[in-house]
């Protein structure tokens, strides 16, 4: 969170957008799996709504249907509402990128892989 607050500070005009990928994970790991498709299914229709209107409509939906039995996890979707839904300020042609940080992470990855397959390098 530190990231955030100092992005904050250097372009205060800056949105902030919270992965979508990383956010479902993160709600899912806070259920049983006997509800956790249902769930995925709920987000799914959150983060591919047509218009930001819809996304707000199921996200209240979604919570509305499963914030009794699973708090902890509803908590968790609540808590980033707005930067989750930050996309919808851009043209529906960006949004397949700015959803979700997997882009970046997999352009990435080959280099965080072969620093822990090599000796004394460290990132």
């Amino acid at each position: 969170m530190g990231c955030w607050a100092e992005l904050s500070q250097l372009y205060p005009e800056t949105d902030h957008q919270r992965c979508w990928v990383h956010k479902t994970a993160n709600v899912l790991n806070k259920l049983p799996k006997s509800v956790q498709r249902k769930v995925k299914a709920d987000l799914y229709e959150i983060w591919m709504a047509e218009i930001r209107f819809d996304a707000h409509k199921a996200f209240d939906r979604t919570v509305k249907r499963f914030d009794a039995k699973y708090p902890t996890a509803m908590a968790c979707l609540m808590k980033n509402r707005e930067a989750l839904l930050a996309f919808y300020d851009y043209p529906a042609e960006h949004w397949l990128h700015i959803r979700t940080t997997n882009p970046i992470k997999s352009t990435f990855a080959t280099i965080r892989l072969r620093s822990k397959r090599s000796r004394n390098m460290r990132f």
